[in-house]
């Protein structure tokens, strides 16, 4: 009896350390995901569910995580409190204050400045969705700044082609390493092709891309993410019906096609010689798959603005 009662304990505190060795991701929603973290920035967080850690690797945007429980007990908050957008362009009056002796009288102040014969110009804000059509640059809105002045339009088409033309033995590693900012990896690219003495032909993505014109890009893996996240409605928990529809009216009614929710798309980011990363615009993990460079799937190019 004794023995037996050791082993359950025994059992029992093994438990407790395979529960403790997890990361425990809290969502906004309020639902847990049992998890083993592997990497943070600031948009996103990749894991592997803690049930399967060599399987593949799943992404959240920060934005639907409330907090970390790690496995030593440390938490990292993602969700700051909401604080009331200020109105820079109506500057508060100052307090009155109780009259004082100056050694001076005040200077007057300058009378302010009126625009120019009474015209006044109101800066353009922006919405995900929306069709944007500015010095020849043809797209949907798909990432926005802060003040939705600037950001990311996506193009009107796709369509399949491979990511490069290299295949066994002549795998290769490029550099296309950014995954923030897939212009960094087009310039990666190009300078990869004159110092090889290739072509873009090789690379029939990036040719596609950049064939649109000046600034035209294949995205990289964090903007993928982030599309696929806005055109959801801004997050993945549920999606919005009405931002999907939205966002294809706006390239359907401009001559362009649909968004394939079920099809993964290229991104500019390579996860070694054989394979790049992808992404789609559904709401189902996983949001990142790597696919080989030499397969079929589908691209679209973005352009800031």
């Amino acid at each position: 009896m004794m023995k037996k009662t050791i082993l359950l304990l025994l059992a029992a505190f093994c438990g407790v350390l395979t529960v403790a060795a997890q990361d425990l991701i809290i969502k906004a929603d309020a639902s847990k995901v049992e998890a083993k973290v592997t990497e943070i920035t600031p948009e996103s967080v990749r894991y592997k569910r803690f049930s399967n850690p060599d399987g593949p690797t799943y992404v959240l945007p920060v934005s639907e995580i409330s907090y970390i429980q790690y496995a030593n007990g440390e938490k990292e908050y993602f969700r700051a409190a909401a604080s009331i957008p200020a109105t820079p362009l109506t500057p508060a009056l100052p307090a009155e204050e109780p009259a004082t002796v100056s050694a001076a009288p005040a200077a007057a102040e300058a009378p302010a400045a009126s625009p120019v014969g009474g015209v006044k110009y109101v800066v353009k804000e922006y919405e995900i969705g929306e069709f944007y059509n500015q010095n020849g640059i043809k797209g949907v809105v798909c990432m926005l700044s802060d003040d939705r002045q600037h950001g990311l339009v996506i193009s009107l088409d796709e369509i399949y082609l491979h990511w490069s033309e290299f295949r066994k033995p002549d795998l290769r590693v490029i550099g296309t390493d950014n995954r923030s900012d897939g212009s960094v990896n087009m310039e990666k690219v190009a300078a990869y092709i004159a110092e090889n003495n290739l072509s873009w032909d090789d690379f029939p993505a990036f040719k596609w891309c950049r064939e649109k014109g000046e600034g035209w890009y294949l995205p990289s893996i964090d903007e993928l993410l982030n599309i696929g996240h806005n055109y959801s409605g801004g997050t993945r928990v549920q999606s919005s019906r009405q931002a999907r529809n939205r966002f294809n009216n706006a390239l359907k009614n401009n001559g362009g096609k649909r968004m394939d929710r079920l099809v993964y798309y290229f991104s500019s980011t390579e996860k070694d010689e054989k394979s790049a990363f992808t992404s789609h615009m559904g709401i189902e993990p996983p949001y990142v798959v790597e696919i080989p460079k030499y397969n079929n799937f589908l691209v679209r190019a973005v352009h800031k603005f």
